[in-house]
């Protein structure tokens, strides 16, 4: 949380790049042992291709989309914000409560809330809302990491159903 607080304090300076790159270097760091327990499965390597299909597939057709309609999708922000809160809450209690059918739901809530959140932010930076190149990848980048680890947990959860 750290990184992501330096990178948005120091988004105006050089120094903003290098907690940018920091960000993104540790966020790839976490995602290796991620990655080895989707690969230990009996098709893991198969989950991780089909994430990652999926996870580009959604981005270049979201923003896409949103170059090609130009339109704005600015609207969405403030439902955006509740709803990662609200899918925050309820990621957490599916943790403590141990409840996987809610861990299921929130995956693809979260999934949804990230390709509004593609659509939102290039709709920022095509419309001049977004001007600041190293806010414009944090949050792209995010999104795109968010929606590739809840595809990761859908379809291990899926592949793990008789």
């Amino acid at each position: 949380f750290g990184l992501l607080f330096a990178t948005a304090k120091f988004r105006n300076s050089g120094l903003g790049l290098v907690f940018v790159f920091a960000l993104t270097g540790f966020i790839g760091y976490t995602l290796g042992p991620i990655l080895s327990s989707y690969l230990s499965l009996a098709n893991g390597s198969q989950i991780v291709m089909n994430a990652f299909l999926v996870t580009g597939a959604l981005f270049l057709g979201l923003s896409g989309y949103a170059l090609t309609s130009k339109k704005d999708f600015s609207f969405m922000g403030a439902f955006l914000a509740v709803g990662i809160i609200v899918g925050f809450l309820a990621a957490l209690a599916a943790l403590f409560f141990e409840m996987p059918g809610l861990s299921l739901a929130v995956s693809a809530i979260f999934v949804l809330l990230m390709a509004g959140l593609i659509l939102y932010e290039t709709s920022n930076i095509i419309n001049g809302g977004e001007t600041n190149y190293i806010m414009a990848t944090y949050g792209i980048f995010l999104s795109i990491f968010n929606i590739f680890i809840s595809l990761l947990n859908i379809l291990g959860i899926m592949s793990n159903k008789p």
